[in-house]
C-alpha cells in the first residue's frame, strides 16, 4: 500500500527517521510520497527520495501556511525542483482560513500559481484546504480540465463539500482523522460517498496518529507503519473487505503519482 502523505522530514523524525522507514516496509507499505510544505523542505523530500528510489518519492509545494513568503522566485525554484525524477506532483498548496498564518489574498495567489505551474508541467496536484471551501473550489474550477490529476489530502469536510470535490473529478485522500470515535464521526459516513477509484489513504505523520490503536503506542507521533490500520478501518465503514480495498487504493495512487514511470 502507498501512503501518499507523509511529512518524514519533519523534527519529530530527526532522531530514528531510518527506522521509520524500515518499520514502514516491514508493515507491508511499498510507497511514500513524502510532502514538501514550503522550498527547504521540498528540496529536502526530493533529497531524502533520491537516496530511497523505487520506495520514496517527493512533492515540491508551498503550502498556504507558507504563502506570504511566495514570489516569482518561488515558482522558478519549484519548476526546478520538479524536473527531478524523485518529484512526482505539485504541492502540498491551497488555502488554509483556519489559521490564517498568511494572509488571505497571498494564499489565494499562491495557489493559483502553483495550479498554473502544474497545468504547465503536467503533473498531479497535492492539496490542502480548511475552512476555505468556497474559495477553494472557486480558485479551482478554472484550472480543473488543465491538470492531470488532483488530490484534496487529508479530507475532514460535510457531505455537500465532498460531493462538490467529486463533481470537480478530485480523488480524496483519508487519514486517521476516520479513527477518531468523536472528530471522526462524519467521515465515516461519508467515506462510503468516495469511489473506490478516487479513494486513496495516508497518514499525514507525524500528525493525527489514530485514536484507536490498540495496544496505545507510548508516543503520540504518527508514523506510516500504522498505514495498514488506517485502511482495515476505511475497508470497515465502507463495507469492503480489507484486501481488496488495499489493492484498489494501491492501483488508484500509482496511476495517480504515475509511480512506476518516476522510478
Amino acid at each position: 500500500m502507498i501512503d501518499i502523505g507523509v511529512n518524514l522530514t519533519s523534527s519529530q523524525f530527526d532522531a530514528d527517521r531510518p527506522e521509520v522507514v524500515a518499520r514502514a516496509r516491514a508493515a507491508g507499505v511499498t510507497a511514500l510520497i513524502l510532502t514538501g510544505t514550503n522550498l527547504e523542505e521540498s528540496r529536502a523530500v526530493a533529497d531524502y527520495a533520491a537516496g530511497q528510489p523505487g520506495f520514496c518519492h517527493a512533492t515540491a509545494g508551498i503550502h498556504p501556511h507558507d504563502a506570504k513568503t511566495f514570489d516569482g522566485q518561488s515558482l522558478l525554484e519549484l519548476e526546478r525542483l520538479a524536473a527531478r525524477p524523485q518529484v512526482v506532483a505539485i504541492g502540498e498548496c491551497g488555502l488554509d482560513y483556519n489559521r490564517d498564518f498568511s494572509p488571505r489574498p497571498q494564499q489565494d495567489a499562491a495557489f493559483a500559481a502553483q495550479l498554473e505551474l502544474a497545468a504547465g508541467l503536467q503533473l498531479p496536484v497535492f492539496m490542502h484546504c480548511r475552512d476555505a471551501h468556497p474559495r477553494f473550489i472557486e480558485i479551482l474550477k478554472p484550472w480543473r480540465h488543465r491538470l492531470p490529476a488532483v488530490v484534496l489530502h487529508c479530507f475532514t469536510g460535510s457531505e455537500q463539500e465532498l460531493r462538490d470535490c467529486l463533481a470537480l473529478d478530485l480523488h480524496i485522500g483519508i487519514t486517521g482523522w476516520i479513527c477518531d470515535e468523536r472528530r471522526g464521526r462524519e467521515l465515516q459516513r461519508l467515506v462510503r460517498l468516495i469511489p473506490a477509484e478516487r479513494l486513496m489513504i495516508e497518514t499525514d505523520s507525524p500528525y493525527l496518529i489514530p485514536r484507536d490503536l490498540s495496544p496505545k503506542p507510548a508516543s503520540r507521533r504518527n508514523e506510516p507503519a500504522y498505514l495498514p490500520h488506517i485502511a482495515r478501518r476505511i475497508a470497515e465503514y465502507r463495507g469492503d473487505e480489507p484486501d481488496a480495498l488495499i489493492a484498489a487504493v494501491t492501483a488508484t495512487s500509482r496511476a495517480f503519482f504515475r509511480i512506476e514511470e518516476k522510478s
